[in-house]
């Protein structure tokens, strides 16, 4: 914001949306002075999306752990991939009974967590990057510790055979 010679402040594109950020209603401002480079339907559009800011807001307000069970909730995909038994995919995946035990043992970390959505998300995002011939990375950081994710394909790295320990990963 500036002003002009004679006082007045003078908002520009940036003073605008910090203002709606600030909880501000900017119908409050009727005379409000907008500098002549204000792209005006941008302006326009910021308008529109207050109502979206209040509501992020107000989950912005929330605990942790509702916000969390509220993510977790309103995952977005297909809904087979809601429906889908991602315990009975995930065994369905091992060969041998290493993979089996390991499995079995992360799966009630998972479950201690109430990451199942997030598993069956993960199984949907690498289906959709798979039928896209997309690429992705090789694996980072302590989720590679994870051989569910490695079953997945959310990652590339074996954890039995590398003999890393998922409590790394789901602390």
């Amino acid at each position: 914001m500036t002003r002009d010679q004679y006082g007045q402040m003078i908002f520009n594109e940036d003073d605008l949306f910090d203002l709606i950020m600030k909880g501000h209603d900017l119908t409050d401002f009727k005379n409000m002075i907008v500098d002549s480079t204000v792209d005006l339907e941008s302006a326009a559009l910021i308008l529109q999306r207050l109502p979206d800011f209040i509501q992020y807001n107000q989950i912005a307000n929330q605990s942790t752990e509702d916000f969390d069970h509220r993510c977790q909730n309103e995952w977005k995909m297909p809904q087979k991939y809601k429906e889908m038994d991602i315990a009975q995919y995930i065994l369905n995946l091992c060969t041998n009974d290493v993979q089996l035990q390991r499995c079995g043992h992360e799966l009630l970390l998972y479950q201690q967590h109430d990451l199942f959505n997030l598993l069956r998300y993960l199984v949907y995002l690498v289906d959709v990057m798979k039928e896209n011939h997309l690429i992705w990375g090789v694996g980072r950081g302590s989720s590679v510790s994870s051989y569910v994710l490695y079953l997945i394909g959310v990652h590339r790295i074996d954890s039995i055979y590398y003999n890393l320990d998922v409590e790394e990963f789901l602390r």
